[in-house]
């Protein structure tokens, strides 16, 4: 290990220099500090014994440059002071330097604190590689949420569309990398559309890749079967109890909330189950807005639940806002929740606006709500409206 020796005086230079050398390192001698101060800044040198007292740049001096400079490692700096000078001593300790070595330079302790200084830079240098190791770990953590972020992306649908004189759309904001929320919106037959809104417990990667299982269980092809017992019976409870009775083994603590429903577009007839959903607004033409459900229990937290089926009329010109509870929740700088009675006032404008633009107006709100900070629970809004013939914001 290379040594910096920082001495004006050429003897105790030279002394000093061979006692280091007869030490086992290499003394790199110089004869002020601002010689001293290039050497740090050239090389790789991690120790440097100064006197106090130098020209152009003493001791203390060249420490607090040293303190500044923007190296890749430490210095470790160890001042030779006289043995009665405290407050020269304490001047050094604030300006950074790390140990003292007495005027009489005795070989024991010259040993004794490069020693120290060794244990140190050693230390330093493990610490950083395992700094280096975990910085390079969490970049590949990094890379791979991004993928795994985009894989999810690609499941939820971006759903601008019309079905069955039906306008609708949908929007969703992740709180992080991944998501706990999945949805979907589907034909089941030519006059008949199912769709389903599910948010689960927690956040992160636990909570996505339940939710990316839902979304891989929950396909048109089974939503039906599971849902239509004929063409004029519907059982959205029924998918939901088969979800719960999957989902709530004895081993397994996740749960999930869900709203999901059949329409029947011929007539506006919606059959409904609400496991612990957020209820959706109901808005007729005149712009009055009305909740729809009253509970229910999660999905996949208990075994052996009964769970109910609902039904109303979506009326020509009606809409059904569906949204996550991020939506309600999701808080200002002032701690205060977006709340109902907002989300309420915003929904009521649909008759005018159209459900083409009502997720992205809320979406638009809450970031306005939040000043522009990330939400902290993933969001998703799902508007459905039923056309009628006096349509003209969802018009060609």
């Amino acid at each position: 290990m290379k040594i910096i020796v920082a001495e004006d005086n050429l003897v105790q230079r030279v002394y000093l220099s061979q006692l280091i050398d007869t030490l086992g390192y290499e003394a790199i001698p110089v004869e002020d500090g601002l010689e001293a101060l290039d050497l740090v800044r050239d090389t790789q040198v991690q120790i440097v014994i100064s006197d106090y007292q130098m020209p152009n740049l003493d001791g203390i001096q060249l420490t607090r440059e040293i303190r500044k400079l923007c190296l890749d490692h430490y210095v470790y700096v160890i001042m030779i002071t006289g043995s009665e000078q405290d407050d020269v001593r304490n001047e050094a300790l604030e300006a950074g330097v790390d140990d003292f070595l007495n005027k009489m330079r005795s070989p024991v302790m010259l040993k004794a604190r490069i020693r120290a200084a060794t244990r140190m830079i050693n230390h330093a240098e493990e610490l950083a590689e395992r700094n280096r190791i975990v910085k390079e770990s969490n970049e590949h953590i990094q890379k791979d949420l991004q993928a795994a972020a985009e894989a999810q992306r690609q499941l939820l649908p971006d759903i601008r569309e019309e079905m069955q004189g039906f306008t609708i759309t949908s929007a969703f904001v992740p709180s992080s990398f991944v998501s706990g929320d999945m949805f979907g919106c589907f034909p089941l037959d030519e006059n008949t559309l199912g769709f389903y809104a599910v948010d689960v417990s927690g956040h992160g990667v636990h909570a996505s890749l339940l939710s990316v299982a839902i979304g891989y269980l929950i396909t048109p092809e089974f939503f039906r079967t599971t849902v239509m017992k004929d063409r004029h019976s519907f059982d959205p409870a029924a998918l939901v109890t088969t979800l719960n009775d999957r989902f709530s083994t004895a081993d397994n603590d996740e749960y999930f909330t869900m709203f999901c429903g059949v329409i029947d577009t011929s007539t506006g007839r919606l059959e409904y189950c609400q496991a612990a959903y957020p209820p959706p607004y109901y808005v007729d033409q005149s712009g009055t807005a009305q909740t729809v459900g009253d509970g229910g229990f999660p999905v996949g937290m208990l075994p052996d639940l009964a769970y109910e089926n609902n039904s109303m009329t979506i009326a020509p010109g009606g809409s059904l806002v569906v949204y996550s509870d991020a939506a309600t929740e999701a808080e200002n700088i002032g701690n205060m929740p977006f709340g109902q009675n907002r989300l309420r006032d915003i929904v009521t404008s649909i008759a005018e606006v159209g459900a083409q633009n009502m997720p992205d107006i809320i979406v638009k709100a809450l970031m306005q709500w939040r000043g522009g900070n990330t939400l902290e629970d993933d969001l998703t809004v799902v508007a459905l409206e039923r056309k009628n013939s006096n349509d003209t914001h969802n018009a060609a």
